[in-house]
């Protein structure tokens, strides 16, 4: 039951642009009806009297979520009160989810199974593991028989690490991967995705930590806090085309929908990156498209509205051009034109098209760097 007016109190920052500086707001939002209200911290003065909102919903608002109040891209820094920080912030949990070599050739469907659980992906990079780097990640398994073999199978490929977040994420992500020797007789296994995805024994799929503290600890060895790099990147740089799934999929949960599109239409994905793109890089990224395409400036804001999919495409075989999969830039046109595509399949309209596309292919490895 939710009282007419609860509300939820949050902290959001916003970069201004012209001022260099970032500009601080507590943002209230009203379940019962989804309105949102502003109010400017610095100068105790409201800046958006409560108003509906039907694109933002509860759950894009944890500390850390970028979202998007009218054009306006705001970071969610702190809750607002010890109320939202308890109903909101007590269950909420990070881990790692790894998808390991075994199963690259499935991230589509098992990026679905995370999304459809009701976890959110925060971070996301495909990385080939160093020997050492698999060393420190399995040190626990140190002293196992089968510990120089479970070093050489990390290392074959690449590997996805994930951060993922929602309500008891830990316990819920390691029951979701099923336990590490699943056996026909165990009820909780039926649907893990070690049965569904695994082959046994060390080529089991996917990996969650089992406690709080083992998800910081390597969560902190893929996603350094330090800001350092962590593992390698999987890019190749070499004959490969950019694609970009756009903030307004990844909101919808088209992310694991349009990776399945697109192995099954024979490409290889050989990287991957989630990452949130700030507006003066966005103009830089689509400055060629300006004073050229009307919708610039929209396209631009699209970008930089959420976090975004970036991916390096390696051609298929038989070769085929990945522009070409992707269709027409306006999915109404590619709806009658090519219906198959990737914008007629998953675009709503010119500017949230579902994906951006390397137009030129020697642009493809300039736009993947």
């Amino acid at each position: 039951f939710q009282s007419h007016d609860e509300r939820y109190a949050f902290i959001a920052e916003w970069y201004d642009p012209n001022a260099s500086l970032f500009r601080r707001y507590e943002l209230l939002y009203y379940p019962k009806d989804g309105s949102i209200e502003m109010y400017d911290v610095k100068n105790r003065r409201t800046f958006l009297k409560r108003t509906q909102y039907e694109s933002l919903h509860l759950e894009d608002l944890y500390v850390g979520s970028k979202i998007t109040v009218f054009s306006r891209h705001l970071s969610i820094v702190d809750y607002g009160n010890l109320y939202t920080s308890r109903k909101l912030g007590s269950r909420k949990e990070r881990t790692l989810a790894l998808i390991k070599p075994d199963a690259m050739h499935k991230i589509g469907e098992l990026i679905d199974i995370i999304i459809n659980s009701g976890l959110t992906i925060t971070k996301a990079k495909m990385m080939l593991l160093s020997r050492k780097e698999a060393a420190d990640f399995y040190v626990d398994h140190r002293a196992k028989p089968f510990y120089h073999e479970l070093l050489q199978f990390i290392t074959s490929g690449p590997v996805l690490a994930m951060e993922i977040l929602g309500d008891d994420a830990v316990s819920k992500w390691k029951a979701i991967v099923g336990p590490a020797n699943p056996t026909a007789t165990e009820t909780d296994t039926l649907d893990s995705i070690r049965e569904n995805f695994g082959h046994g024994g060390l080529r089991d799929a996917a990996h969650g930590p089992d406690s709080v503290a083992s998800a910081a600890k390597e969560l902190e060895l893929f996603f350094p806090s330090s800001g350092g790099r962590g593992p390698m990147s999987s890019a190749t740089f070499t004959n490969c085309t950019c694609c970009i799934i756009k903030p307004h999929a990844v909101n919808e949960g088209l992310t694991g929908k349009i990776i399945k599109a697109i192995l099954k239409e024979g490409f290889q994905i050989s990287a991957l990156q989630m990452f949130n793109m700030e507006r003066p890089n966005a103009e830089e990224f689509y400055e060629i498209y300006r004073g050229v395409v009307p919708e610039y400036l929209e396209m631009v804001s699209e970008l930089c509205s959420g976090p975004c999919i970036a991916m390096e495409i390696t051609p298929s075989e038989p070769p085929k051009v990945f522009r070409d999969f992707c269709g027409p830039s306006d999915p109404e046109l590619a709806r009658h034109l090519r219906p198959g595509t990737l914008r007629a399949v998953f675009g709503k309209n010119k500017i949230q098209n579902a994906v951006h596309c390397t137009d030129l292919p020697e642009d493809g490895i300039l736009e993947v760097r």
